[in-house]
């Protein structure tokens, strides 16, 4: 018979003390935990010990079960803000006598598997520290804590101690180092830690000068308000800043930056001061405000629009992201006039700063004082930097927010990156290469794969060697060696390249991946998906098996393999690459499709527009592809919205943002034919070259899409007896197109499938190449 909980042998066994071993998985190392424990064990009256060791973090613990048990549950729920807690497993404990108290001890046997998190911004604790007057790190621009600051930019190697950081040469004064020591403190064994007295310092100095006296933080903002471009050293680089209200320094700072019509990031001191300039709902205001702290885009208003000219042309959403790290918040104090305490950043601000990468010329991010100086020149009128190394650069991340779930990535970076995605099986170590375009490498470790922050498109040398730098950092810090190397299928691109480089050189297999199923298997591996699914795949442009120019397939996908099981109607590219920077080419080539070949010089007065027919007619430098990026340009060049692009994906943002204004439509009937497995839209986009109305035509355009995706799709779904939907690919970053074909899909009875982890473009290939290459060699 098993005792109730009032019973006298239950009473008696809940206050007997015993011992109880536990044993926590996750990112538990260099987050604080081991102090949060012995806070938590003393208030709990437990004894024992906690310790660091290959597996993750033992504990030992001796008292009541009542106190064990409530210890247990408080475990979880209060774990310090950085962690992250897989499992909680109990294990056996030799017996012994009960200890004096609980302490924390030295590492176990074997090396700590020493977890690195990702960069964290200041915590309420270091405010309050960073704005009282009578504090030792008021106004220090590098205060942090267990619980927050840089972790991922700052750490060279591991272990992750002080001599494999940044602040390795900066000794700690005796205040720094008496509360590094002490478990009681939140600064215990936190490798960042420093003071004005031992840490680094900021400077400001003008362009070609030297460093100035006085308070770096009121020079700075006296520069900005007088319309300079400053550069401004943060975590993982540097940011090009201007003040966002004056329109003549935005203008100043695109023409210097060669930035064209792409939009700029701006900086807010708080989701007050977004009031009257930009939308805020509760799923933007939660991405604003979480440890992420990325650029989240937020639909303008019409006051945005005149208030902040120049920002986003022509685009109906702004960028925007709030302070995180102490030289973000102290410029928007100096701007308060340095009021004490925190209650102003409740309150809106006026100041709202343009923050864009350094990164002239579609060059990598610039993190070093030396390097800043040489390729900023030009650009920066002045320079507010420090003497920390910045040791791994990391862009902002950027999302878009969702009516439903977690955000979609378009860049993942600061704020996310090393966190893992957890495999739905382990295998062999892989090293993921990822594509040309928004490129990231992947490193798979056990049941774990790491994606890289993001490096960038590979059309230079130097953003080539960051690429390779992130892959053989990511190998220091998981002390990883792949047995396995994977890549894109095409041949040319710098990232396959690499990887056949690594194959021969570590004498391992290298696997080709192509495209499009790397963008499913991107999907699948971080939603555990481990049978056959569909997926729909709608991109630029990627290589397919036979050399096709792909785009706009469906696939059905299992694991290592797949199989096209049909794609979109191809349409011609006249003049090949050039299709995709001059959207007007495309259109061109669908006119010519559509019998309207004597339309195109007509329309498009273009140079060469007068032998796009000629060149079609003959068949020369006109590819053709089953993109559905280029069906989107092709759209927008009809409607008259852009010809010519300045950035990747500026015309397809012009034609949602058209569409979303306009607000929805009914789907065209008879807008699309299926057949062969082909979605033909050739009657949409027919419409469209007649179409008068630039906004109805946008928002038709997506409309009748979207429902030939569902019918396609739900037509190949009954025939495979599938039930579960992929969507990959960086068109799904389309709001309008995802929820459309989202809702559609389901009301059809279907699973839907969605990146959450990584961006659905070529941001996440990397991942999938890595899940099909240990599929791959799982299988062999």
């Amino acid at each position: 018979m098993i005792p109730s909980e009032h019973s006298p042998s239950a009473t008696s066994r809940a206050v007997t003390p015993a011992w109880e071993g536990l044993r926590v998985d996750g990112l538990v190392q260099g987050v604080g935990f081991r102090p949060f424990v012995w806070h938590l064990a003393r208030e709990e009256g437990l004894r024992g010990r906690v310790w660091n060791d290959a597996e993750g973090v033992g504990i030992a613990l001796w008292g009541p079960q009542a106190g064990r048990e409530r210890f247990r549950r408080r475990l979880r729920a209060e774990a310090p803000p950085l962690a992250r807690i897989d499992a909680v497993r109990s294990v056996p404990v030799g017996e012994e006598r009960p200890p004096a108290d609980f302490t924390i001890v030295s590492s176990g046997e074997g090396p700590a598997r020493t977890g690195i998190v990702p960069d964290a911004p200041v915590c309420a604790a270091c405010l309050e520290e960073l704005f009282d007057p009578a504090g030792r790190r008021n106004r220090y621009a590098f205060l942090n804590c267990t619980h927050c600051g840089p972790r991922y930019t700052i750490t060279g190697a591991v272990p992750y101690d002080r001599p494999s950081t940044a602040l390795a040469g900066f000794p700690m004064c005796p205040d720094c180092a008496a509360e590094y020591a002490d478990p009681g403190d939140r600064r215990f064994h936190a490798q960042a830690t420093a003071c004005p007295a031992c840490g680094p310092r900021l400077v400001f100095r003008r362009a070609g000068d030297e460093p100035e006296g006085g308070d770096a933080i009121a020079a700075a903002l006296g520069a900005l308000g007088a319309g300079a471009v400053v550069a401004i050293k943060g975590l993982g680089g540097y940011h090009l800043a201007v003040d966002a209200r004056n329109e003549r320094a935005v203008e100043r700072l695109r023409e210097r930056k060669e930035r064209g019509g792409k939009p700029f990031a701006l900086m807010a001191a708080n989701t007050a001061s977004l009031d009257g300039v930009a939308v805020l709902d509760e799923a933007a205001r939660a991405a604003l405000e979480g440890p992420a702290r990325p650029i989240v885009l937020l639909p303008k208003t019409e006051a945005g629009e005149r208030r902040l000219p120049g920002i986003a042309p022509g685009l109906v959403h702004i960028g925007f992201m709030l302070p995180y790290a102490p030289i973000h918040y102290l410029l928007f104090h100096e701007a308060a006039g340095r009021p004490a305490g925190r209650e102003w950043l409740e309150a809106p601000q006026p100041l709202l700063l343009v923050m864009t990468s350094a990164n002239p010329g579609g060059e990598p991010l610039v993190t070093d004082n030396h390097e800043a100086e040489r390729r900023l020149s030009g650009i920066a009128d002045a320079f507010l930097e420090h003497d920390r190394p910045i040791l791994v650069g990391c862009d902002d991340s950027v999302v878009r927010p969702r009516d439903r779930g977690a955000p979609v990535f378009l860049r993942r970076s600061r704020g996310h990156v090393p966190a893992p995605v957890v495999l739905p099986e382990e295998g062999p170590s892989v090293l993921a290469t990822g594509g040309w375009l928004k490129n990231t490498v992947c490193l798979t470790r056990g049941g774990e794969a790491f994606p890289s922050q993001h490096v960038g498109d590979l059309a230079n040398g130097a953003t080539i060697r960051v690429m390779e730098s992130a892959a053989a950092h990511l190998r220091r810090v998981l002390e990883v060696d792949p047995r396995v190397v994977a890549c894109d299928l095409h041949p040319d691109f710098p990232s396959t390249r690499f990887a056949q480089e690594l194959a021969d050189r570590w004498d391992v297999p290298l696997v080709a991946v192509q495209h499009h199923h790397a963008h499913i298997a991107a999907v699948a591996a971080e939603h555990g998906l481990t049978g056959p699914v569909l997926g729909v795949a709608l991109d630029g442009v990627g290589l397919g098996p036979a050399g096709e120019v792909w785009g706009g397939e469906l696939l059905r996908v299992d694991g290592a393999d797949y199989r096209a099981l049909g794609g979109l109607r191809p349409i011609p590219l006249p003049g090949g690459d050039r299709a995709a920077r001059e959207p007007w080419r495309t259109a061109a080539g669908l006119l010519y499709l559509l019998g309207q070949r004597e339309e195109i010089p007509a329309r498009f007065r273009r140079e060469g527009a007068e032998r796009i027919a000629d060149l079609m007619d003959r068949g020369l430098n006109c590819p053709w592809t089953s993109s559905a990026g280029r069906l989107f340009d092709a759209a927008a060049a009809l409607l008259g919205l852009r010809e010519i692009t300045g950035f990747e994906g500026q015309a397809a943002m012009e034609l949602e943002g058209r569409a979303q204004s306009r607000g929805p439509v009914p789907a065209m009937s008879g807008g699309y034919r299926i057949a062969g497995g082909q979605l033909d839209p050739a009657p949409l986009m027919e419409a469209l070259a007649d179409c008068r109305d630039s906004g109805w035509g946008a928002a038709v355009f997506h409309a009748t899409l979207a429902a030939g995706i569902v019918d396609w799709v739900a037509s190949a779904a009954a025939a495979q007896g599938l039930d579960r939907v992929l969507l990959g690919g960086g068109c799904w970053a389309n709001r309008i197109l995802e929820e459309d074909v989202r809702s559609g899909l389901a009301a059809a009875g279907l699973r839907v499938f969605t990146a959450e982890a990584l961006p659905p473009g070529d941001g996440g290939l990397s991942l999938g190449q890595a899940w099909v290459a240990a599929r791959t060699m799982n299988k062999e």
